[in-house]
């Protein structure tokens, strides 16, 4: 019998073309610019000199920011996507929650940072209210938009409802009997959830904290729109790449995006592996 040719895989080629296009061959092409000097020489010294100086102070700056807002938004998306799974009436609320989540998770950019200036700049609206019926300044101390505080506050629009949906299935894979048994041995709420709850979620909130401090570290256009001030790293590169420097501070550009990649598929190959384990309880 001969045997019927698959021809699935085509389907796949736009997606391996699309991925070559913008994916592999910029990054082969950043690691090349960041290993060769001016004169075709290969060597590691402009990334090395990328984690030195105030390059430095940026990557420190943004591990913080990143590490910051993927904490916020872990505990409360978690907490969240948790409420919207218990939650039974009305039926249509856990629908809107997972139909903002899914919106406001790819919101960002300059739509996001002018809403932000809206409500939260220096004549914001909520800033005016504060002011006017509480009498609480908020700019009266060190709170800006473009700080540690305000820049997470801004990313915690997109990174809550992305871990509510990284966080709701592992939540469905819950199985009431495992609580039901636990009960039934005398365990208690705290019992269920120290010994069987927070260990099966554990991949997927981990795997959710990757996800965001990839998310986090990443973003570029919402905070160049709050602010021109080169305080994270993608605002770095932009300095380097965009600005009228000399040929050695455009290799640091590429040597901080060399870094950068590095970070990330750091970050992506653990959330992978995190989410292979986490998917056991979901089946």
């Amino acid at each position: 019998m001969s045997r019927q040719r698959n021809w699935s895989f085509v389907g796949l080629v736009p997606l391996l073309l699309f991925l070559a296009l913008f994916l592999v061959i910029p990054a082969i092409s950043v690691f090349q610019r960041a290993l060769t000097d001016n004169d075709g020489n290969l060597g590691f010294k402009a990334l090395g000199d990328a984690l030195s100086g105030q390059n430095l102070d940026a990557f420190k700056f943004s591990v913080r920011l990143s590490a910051l807002t993927s904490l916020v938004g872990v505990i409360i998306g978690t907490l969240l996507a948790y409420a919207a799974t218990t939650i039974t009436r009305p039926k249509w609320l856990r629908s809107m929650i997972t139909s903002f989540s899914g919106v406001a998770a790819n919101l960002g950019g300059v739509p996001l940072a002018f809403a932000f200036v809206a409500l939260l700049g220096r004549q914001g609206l909520l800033t005016k209210i504060l002011n006017g019926l509480f009498h609480f300044n908020l700019y009266g101390g060190k709170f800006t938009l473009d700080s540690t505080w305000g820049l997470t506050t801004v990313y915690s629009y997109f990174n809550i409802p992305l871990m509510v949906l990284i966080t709701l299935p592992a939540i469905d894979g819950l199985k009431t009997s495992w609580r039901e048994a636990c009960a039934n041995l005398g365990g208690t709420s705290w019992t269920y959830w120290r010994r069987i709850g927070i260990p099966v979620l554990f991949p997927s909130l981990l795997g959710g904290f990757l996800l965001l401090f990839a998310n986090s570290f990443s973003a570029y256009a919402t905070a160049a729109a709050i602010s021109q001030k080169s305080l994270i790293v993608p605002l770095r590169i932009s300095f380097y790449l965009r600005g009228d420097v000399s040929a050695n501070e455009d290799q640091l550009g590429f040597s901080l995006a060399a870094w950068m990649i590095v970070v990330m598929t750091v970050c992506m190959g653990l959330y992978w592996v995190l989410r292979k384990r986490a998917e056991r309880w979901q089946q």
